[in-house]
């Protein structure tokens, strides 16, 4: 498809929303107030809002190579300090997803380029951190799809440590960091079940969400 071919089909989706509601344009232009963040991978495969049905106006979206939330990463801080302190966002969803890239680069050692490869540092951490309950598996995709939720879960906890949300939760300011994990065969979303809303929430619910991957990974595939 070529970069003209994009235009015309801009012009198509445009005549469709505006048939469909004539003023969905003049709505969208008038007023920004998502309910949610989203951060997540970067991959084209996984699109934000199509996969929860909103609509332009209704997500505001971050995304990154493993949708990693890293505490000097200045785009990722602005984009969350925007959405919780200026857009008021009831909710911070992190979305992981099986197969992601940045994950297997990080288990099979791939050398993906200098600035990627310093990137996936932060996955190799996440990795180091939880290799003895990681190594249990017998299979490297399973230990790969293992590290996709784990690593969900310790950017919802990373996010939950940031000065932003401690700052908005002290001051009585409702947001819900959640953690999600999508599967590219399927189409559908899981519920890693952590829900974030104060820093005691995050203490309990760190280690029993930890808990729950690491266990049902110890079963064999076939009683999952």
């Amino acid at each position: 498809m070529s970069v003209k071919e994009l235009f015309i089909n801009n012009i198509a989706w445009a005549q469709k929303v505006k048939k469909d509601d004539p003023a969905f344009f003049q709505r969208l232009s008038l007023q920004h107030a998502p309910e949610y963040l989203w951060i997540g991978c970067s991959d084209s495969r996984v699109p934000a809002n199509e996969i929860i049905g909103l609509m332009p106006g209704e997500l505001f979206v971050h995304r990154n190579v493993a949708n990693l939330v890293v505490h000097d990463d200045l785009n990722c801080l602005s984009v969350i300090q925007y959405a919780i302190t200026d857009l008021k966002v009831k909710h911070v969803i992190v979305c992981g997803h099986y197969g992601c890239g940045g994950i297997t680069a990080s288990v099979k050692n791939q050398k993906l380029g200098t600035l990627v490869d310093n990137w996936l540092l932060n996955v190799d951490n996440v990795q180091n951190l939880h290799r003895a309950s990681i190594e249990k598996n017998n299979t490297q995709e399973r230990i790969i799809d293992q590290l996709c939720e784990l690593n969900v879960i310790e950017q919802v906890a990373n996010v939950s440590k940031t000065s932003i949300v401690s700052d908005a939760w002290s001051q009585g300011q409702k947001v819900t960091i959640h953690g999600w994990i999508y599967s590219m065969t399927n189409g559908l979303l899981s519920d890693l079940d952590i829900n974030v809303s104060s820093a005691e929430d995050l203490k309990i619910q760190y280690t029993q969400a930890i808990d729950r991957i690491n266990d049902r990974f110890k079963l064999s595939p076939e009683n999952e």
